[in-house]
């Protein structure tokens, strides 16, 4: 059964990774012709001497083709749903309801909307049919309610007229980092967009038409708000109510992305949530406590244990209170998997077969593939189901037996705690490593204080608290919070020692896998001959180093990064990032979304040089984010000398026309702003973007940040001679106010590339421009439809376009 299970899974994992779906009828009659031929392969070697082999392998394989041909039609079931594209930043007036519960922004709030009714009399009957069901909208204060602009306040189950604009689900992708689009689709997000004002109309349309709308998740998710709304009462700005919250309801959206480093460096973020632990640890007390009770049936005369034993019962109780917990953290995808397990270990004692921990864990795997296809593609899915199955390897697949006595309870538990974490801590290396390419060292150590703490202390006392009658409810969440506060104390100091994180380059497979074989080599029983040598195997995945670049060759990396500008030069032995992305809020920026995840997943730990263009947020959003986390031995660029960039930076200068200098045989010249611009006030900051030329021997790159006309025509002027290059980014995005004729002819560029973002609000590139540069014969490039874009400066000049090259079926056509 474990070799079927695993196989149906694999199966499902290579959908995931298909650039297109074949069509259900295709798969069907797959599916059709091969459980005959399974069949027909059980009849022939039924009397064959290696039957038993010969049927689990017909198995395994009618299993993997159920799994494809499984994910394969669920993902068209999800996909039948989509935006048109006609009506994509169309006005347009829906009614539904307020699906989740409403995350909250400086500027408004966030919320997932079930359209139950378009009203568009100009839309199709094919176009409302196939309209997404679900959708997730941005309301900012701005909007107006009804006939005023109001506070918004919105609660899960309201029924509510909007008037929206829409796009197709679409994220940026970059090699290294999070796919936004199919995690929209696993949620069942079909569209995003945000609610629009009334605009010139005389009516309201944006209201509210029914103040709630009776089904089991709304009661659900309004329960899980007034228990967020408790908390923040009792904790009115407390720097970790953010924390409070993720432990009682899951919502980890409000803690900052500050905190988020330092819990992932220290290895605890698993325990910031309704995790897999805390399930399991409810759902023990929960079942324990009603084993005790069963046993005394109550207090009474019942004899309840003669009826049913209180091990069916407990496992019971177990797995129900699992879904009440579960459910109280909005069904999350990763407390599910817990349930799932729980579930089936529940099923398997009712059943009487709990002997081999190991097929119950693969029967769970199965089961959340199976109820979430896209599960596998998520790095807490390896992780979750990869700690187990490590527990269950250093355990010899078997459920500890139980002890007679207390003391022998007490050893056992030490001897299996101990062993558990080393087993873990050990084991998931090279998993780690794969996903993230960094190990927390220190995080044994942090584990050790903070599974106990949160465990056995703050998650109880935050459920006690946030149900309790007032005033208990704010002395014992202010006791959750203090003991939060000093375990972040305790946290902040062990992720600033030196030695707290291991980070190198993402192995490749081949090296992961030599890496698993010493990992398992080494967690064998006691009495393997030369466990120590599976360190061994560790030695590819330690040394492994980022993909060298040659002598006298550049390499580019154009960030999908939305509507702004990011881009990584490397040479030999150098580096510098040209831009760092845009602000998308106060937490979550370009750097810390896009160029960091980048630059660890490559091993790069340092930077020769940052230069800023200028001071526009769409240029510099992410620059402070990652000043603050990785070394930079130099920042260039034209901003004001007061501003928190400049004043972070270990060393500092400001690009001018004339400078230059040579890398690896790689030839780097500032062509403007010229010294005296920095004396004006009359130049806006795109007047003052640091234009960076970069030539090898063959070929080069022209850099302009957001010059405009001005800047072109006096740069034709001057030095029309040194404006000659093969690649060029367009200047300010492809705007109206840049890329002239007279420009275009100098640079003379056989490619161009465009950082843009998917439906950006300037209309970035203007189509007038980008056909212009249609018309000059230039290669066109887009972000927002190629993702990143990786070029390569050598004896010829090569490029890709990630979502070309790294092609999925959900990815937009």
């Amino acid at each position: 059964m474990r070799l079927v299970c695993v196989s149906f899974v694999a199966g499902v994992a290579i959908v995931q990774h298909q650039a297109f779906l074949l069509s259900f009828p295709t798969v069907a009659m797959v599916i059709a012709v091969a459980i005959p031929a399974f069949l027909v392969v059980r009849f022939l070697v039924a009397s064959h001497r290696h039957a038993l082999q010969w049927r689990l392998g017909a198995a395994s394989l009618l299993a993997l083709i159920v799994g494809y041909g499984w994910a394969t039609a669920f993902a068209h079931y999800y996909l039948r749903s989509a935006l048109p594209v006609a009506w994509e930043s169309k006005d347009i007036v829906l009614v539904g309801t307020i699906d989740s519960l409403p995350t909250h922004m400086a500027e408004g709030q966030r919320f997932i909307f079930a359209v139950e009714e378009v009203r568009e009399s100009q839309m199709t009957s094919d176009e409302r049919a196939h309209f997404p069901q679900k959708i997730m909208l941005s309301w900012y204060q701005t909007a107006s309610v009804g006939n005023a602009s109001l506070p918004l306040n919105l609660m899960p189950g309201e029924r509510w007229q909007l008037k929206v604009r829409l796009k197709r689900p679409h994220g940026t992708v970059n090699p290294d980092g999070f796919d936004y689009e199919v995690w929209l689709l696993e949620q069942g997000i079909r569209a995003t967009g945000a609610v629009r004002d009334h605009g010139e109309s005389t009516m309201p349309i944006n209201q509210r038409l029914d103040p709630f709308v009776w089904r089991v998740c709304y009661v659900i998710e309004r329960g899980r708000a007034a228990l967020r709304d408790r908390i923040h009462a009792a904790l009115a700005g407390a720097p970790y109510a953010g924390v409070i919250v993720a432990l009682v309801i899951g919502d980890q959206r409000e803690i900052p992305q500050s905190d988020w480093t330092v819990f992932n460096r220290v290895g605890i973020g698993h325990l910031i949530s309704i995790s897999g632990l805390h399930i399991t640890m409810v759902a023990g007390l929960f079942s324990g406590l009603l084993s005790f009770l069963w046993r005394r049936s109550f207090f009474t005369d019942g004899a309840l244990p003669l009826y049913m034993p209180v091990q069916k019962v407990a496992a019971l109780a177990s797995a129900w209170m699992a879904v009440i917990y579960v459910a109280l953290a909005g069904f999350g995808i990763p407390s599910q998997r817990t349930m799932y397990m729980l579930m089936v270990v529940a099923l398997a004692l009712w059943t009487g077969r709990i002997g081999h921990f190991s097929a119950i864990l693969c029967l769970a795997l199965c089961l959340v593939a199976l109820l979430d296809p896209w599960a596998v593609l998520s790095p807490g899915f390896w992780l979750s189901f990869g700690a187990v199955a490590v527990i269950v390897f250093a355990a010899g697949g078997q459920l500890p037996p139980h002890a007679q006595d207390r003391a022998q309870q007490l050893r056992q538990a030490l001897r299996a705690a101990s062993r558990t974490q080393y087993a873990v801590t050990l084991g998931l290396v090279p998993l780690t490593m794969l996903l993230f390419g960094q190990v927390s060292l220190i995080g044994p150590v942090a584990n050790a204080i903070a599974i106990p703490l949160v465990s056995f202390l703050v998650t109880p006392l935050a459920l006690l608290g946030s149900i309790a009658p007032h005033p208990l409810t704010h002395w014992i969440l202010a006791l959750a919070h203090c003991l939060i506060e000093g375990l972040v104390f305790i946290l902040r100091g062990l992720s600033d020692l030196p030695v707290a994180v291991w980070s190198a380059a993402l192995p490749s497979f081949a090296v992961f896998v030599i890496a698993l074989i010493g990992t398992l080599w080494v967690l064998m029983p006691a009495g393997w001959p030369m466990r120590w040598l599976g360190l061994v195997c560790w030695l590819p995945l330690v040394f492994s180093r980022p993909t060298p670049v040659n002598d006298r060759v550049l390499r580019v990396i154009a960030f999908d990064v939305g509507q702004g500008m990011a881009l990584l030069l490397e040479t030999a032995h150098h580096r510098l990032l040209y831009d760092t992305g845009p602000m998308y809020s106060p937490e979550s920026d370009a750097g810390s979304r896009v160029v960091l995840p980048y630059l660890k997943a490559r091993g790069i730990d340092a930077l020769d040089m940052l230069m800023v263009s200028h001071n526009d947020s769409d240029h510099s959003g992410g620059a402070l984010t990652i000043l603050k986390q990785m070394p930079i031995g130099m920042v260039s660029s034209s901003l004001a000398l007061d501003s928190p960039i400049v004043m972070q930076a270990s060393r500092h200068q400001r690009c001018r026309a004339g400078q230059s200098w040579d890398w690896d045989g790689v030839h780097f010249s500032v062509l403007q702003p010229v010294a005296a611009s920095y004396e004006s006030n009359k130049w806006r900051p795109n007047a003052r973007s640091c234009t960076l030329r970069v030539s090898t021997d063959r070929f080069s790159l022209l850099l302009p940040g957001d010059i405009e006309a001005t800047q072109e025509d006096e740069l034709v002027n001057s030095i029309a001679d040194q404006l000659t290059s093969d690649v060029l980014l367009a200047p300010h995005h492809g705007s109206g106010t840049s890329s002239t004729p007279a420009f275009l002819r100098a640079v003379h560029p056989s490619l161009a590339i465009f950082q843009v973002g998917y439906l950006n609000r300037y209309h970035h590139p203007k189509p007038e421009i980008y056909d212009r540069y249609e018309e000059f014969g230039i290669n066109r490039l887009r972000t927002d439809v190629s993702g990143a874009i990786t070029l390569q400066f050598g004896a010829l000049l090569q490029f890709s376009q990630f979502r070309q090259e790294h092609a999925r079926y959900w990815y937009l056509q």
